[in-house]
């Protein structure tokens, strides 16, 4: 394993840039280090999913997704390096075929909200896509693992079937979309 840091704070982006893995700098609103930044946020938020009272099969889960993320984070910052592969994209078909599996078809669109850690997991959801759009963005200029984007793609999908079976275990339901009708 590579450096690990003993000094927090090393001054050496006082000036608006940042070392990336292989010892070449960028500037801090790179579109490399907002995708970072932004697989970062996703992970964060995991976290925030994970400090609730969540069935075990979803913390295994997303506690499993950490460590990918993670891994996708080092190949974000190594131009050119490629961390992840078909086995992370196939783990998280299986899993969100296994969690779907006992869902009711879905018929109406359902609102980002319920119980904390449904709410949590719809905005990790959104943040996902986030991160995608960025992995894309840094693809039109340089080499980016196809892996990658069909990873955050494929997470963005089981965030969403999480969220509906997270909705059932918090609320007994999810909340359903209903156009806005003035009622005066």
């Amino acid at each position: 394993m590579g450096h690990r840091l003993s000094k927090i704070y090393t001054r050496t982006g006082d000036k608006g840039d940042t070392g990336l893995a292989d010892g070449s700098r960028v500037n801090k609103d790179h579109i490399r280090i907002e995708a970072i930044g932004t697989v970062d946020e996703l992970n964060s938020i995991l976290g925030m999913i994970l400090a609730n009272d969540i069935a075990n099969e979803i913390s295994t889960c997303l506690n499993k997704v950490q460590h990918h993320l993670f891994d996708l984070g080092g190949e974000l910052c190594i131009p050119g390096h490629i961390a992840l592969d078909e086995t992370y994209i196939t783990y998280l078909e299986n899993t969100l075929d296994n969690f779907n599996e006992n869902l009711p078809m879905l018929k109406e669109f359902i609102l980002p909200a319920g119980g904390t850690a449904t709410s949590a997991c719809h905005l990790a959801r959104s943040v996902c896509r986030r991160a995608e759009r960025r992995v894309v963005s840094l693809a039109k200029d340089e080499v980016v693992s196809p892996f990658s984007i069909s990873y955050l793609n494929r997470l963005s999908d089981l965030l969403f079937v999480i969220a509906r079976v997270l909705a059932r275990s918090e609320n007994g339901t999810e909340v359903l979309w209903q156009p806005y009708q003035d009622k005066e």
